[in-house]
């Protein structure tokens, strides 16, 4: 079973981290992330506020983040300790065990802009740029195009050799949109999130990216393999509801 996740605009470069398991691992598509480097690195801080829609502050500072990018740049971190936003809180990375992130590093992705398809492991350094950017470069106008079928095409080259591989995509549409999702080969669960809210139960945004992290790190924790016992998951204050839900797209109702 393989998740999928997406990364967060929230970092930490400072704080000591996690359980470490090992030496960091280089980025699949570093090569590529350096072209996408180039292109930020000919926009004003005026143009950066524009394609970000951020204050002059923050496109001041990723103005020169992206100038000092490489071996002039912050020191780099593991991307699942990097990322801290609400995703990563219901993770938990810092309270895993070398173990578990030995296994998060062949059964977690994280998509990104900037990167393309990082493992939990893989050695970033702050940036912001998020998927949906329209960001012009030679393959198009938008990351979207930049990245293309790339990143479909290396997650079925990873579960080449896996029977019946089964991808749990917790990542949201914005992010999950870069793939083909139908072209991954095996099983593609979609799980959601919903909450009772004046009498019905919707998908609230704030609390359904804390629980795709906590189904996340319920997967990592418990090895799990089969999607029958994806669905005992009862995480805060989750439960499985069948009758909400379909084959593709379990539904967890929380009161």
């Amino acid at each position: 079973m393989r998740v999928l996740i997406s990364p967060a605009k929230k970092l930490d470069f400072e704080s000591a981290g996690g359980a470490a398991a090992g030496a960091l691992s280089e980025p699949e598509f570093i090569d590529r992330a350096g072209q996408l480097v180039r292109v930020m690195r000919r926009h004003s801080i005026g143009d950066l506020r524009r394609l970000m829609n951020i204050s002059e502050p923050l496109a001041r500072l990723n103005r020169q983040r992206f100038a000092e990018w490489g071996d002039a740049g912050e020191a780099p971190r593991a991307a699942i300790h990097a990322f801290q936003g609400d995703v990563y809180v219901g993770l938990e990375a810092e309270q895993m065990s070398r173990a578990d992130l030995r296994y998060a590093q062949k059964h977690l992705r994280i998509l990104s802009g900037l990167y393309g398809l990082l493992r939990p492991l893989d050695a970033i350094q702050p940036y912001r740029l998020e998927m949906g950017s329209r960001l012009k470069t030679r393959r198009g106008a938008t990351l979207y195009d930049f990245w293309g079928s790339d990143l479909t095409d290396a997650l079925n080259a990873e579960v080449e050799r896996t029977r019946n591989p089964i991808w749990v995509n917790l990542a949201s549409q914005e992010y999950a949109g870069v793939l083909q999702l139908r072209q991954l080969r095996g099983r593609v669960i979609e799980p959601q999130f919903r909450d009772l809210k004046n009498g019905a139960y919707k998908v609230i945004s704030f609390f359904a990216k804390k629980a795709r992290g906590a189904l996340a790190r319920f997967i990592i924790v418990n090895r799990i393999k089969r999607v029958e016992d994806l669905l005992d998951f009862d995480g805060l204050g989750y439960r499985h509801s069948p009758e909400h839900s379909s084959e593709a797209k379990p539904v967890f109702l929380r009161d």
